[in-house]
């Protein structure tokens, strides 16, 4: 009989878009589409992918600059319009409720880290198929984005779990760089926002290439 690896982490945090939710295609094109109601240069998809994980208003700031600042509420606006007309679209990568459910099997607690609205993040939290799995979230737009470490933090402070005892998952440098800022080790997913390259300067202890490779991981080392 195989012995059950010994548990590493006590608290794992999980970036939303892109690491979860298969949604980087669609928030790309509603940057976009934003971006031409308002009359900006439409970034491409490289620039506009790069801003994922960041709180709505600092990633199209980033993702459209020179926009008057007037002008930057009526961006909001559109891209919100654009998402949550297509929202119904989107779903978890596969195989992430049964990653999900075998980390709640070895006694993890699990939260959530993401650049995403509370109004955005409760609206898929509420389905049948994750009320339960989460032991705490925090939103952008209800404590500081990414990369500042306030948001991983107040989670680890929220769920008594040490630095040493957490690990971030992410898909973007925005993660990774959240997690260093708070101490925390963290794991790369290639299959989200940014490329598998940018993420070495940050050094996660695995990059996951599909979901099977993160659970496999996950359930080997954390």
């Amino acid at each position: 009989m195989t012995a059950t690896p010994a548990r590493q982490f006590d608290l794992i945090v999980f970036d939303w878009d892109g690491t979860l939710f298969d949604s980087t295609a669609l928030i790309v094109q509603c940057i976009q589409a934003a971006a031409a109601d308002v009359g900006a240069d439409v970034p491409s998809d490289a620039q506009a992918a790069y801003v994922i994980g960041m709180g709505l208003v600092e990633a199209l700031k980033l993702a459209v600059p020179g926009l008057a600042t007037e002008h930057y509420p009526a961006l909001v606006q559109r891209y919100r319009h654009h998402y949550f007309r297509r929202q119904h679209e989107l779903s978890l990568f596969a195989g992430t409720l049964d990653m999900l459910h075998a980390l709640k099997a070895r006694q993890h607690r699990l939260g959530v880290a993401t650049g995403k609205s509370r109004r955005g993040l409760d609206e898929a939290l509420h389905t049948v198929q994750l009320r339960g799995l989460f032991d705490a979230t925090r939103t952008a737009d209800e404590t500081t984005s990414k990369p500042h470490p306030r948001m991983l933090l107040e989670l680890m402070a929220e769920l008594g779990c040490a630095a040493e005892r957490t690990l971030m998952v992410g898909d973007t440098t925005h993660d990774l760089q959240l997690a260093a800022n708070a101490r925390a080790a963290s794991v790369a997913v290639s299959f989200g926002a940014h490329e598998r390259e940018a993420f070495e300067a940050y050094t996660p202890r695995f990059v996951a290439h599909s979901t099977v490779e993160l659970r496999d991981w996950l359930l080997a080392h954390a």
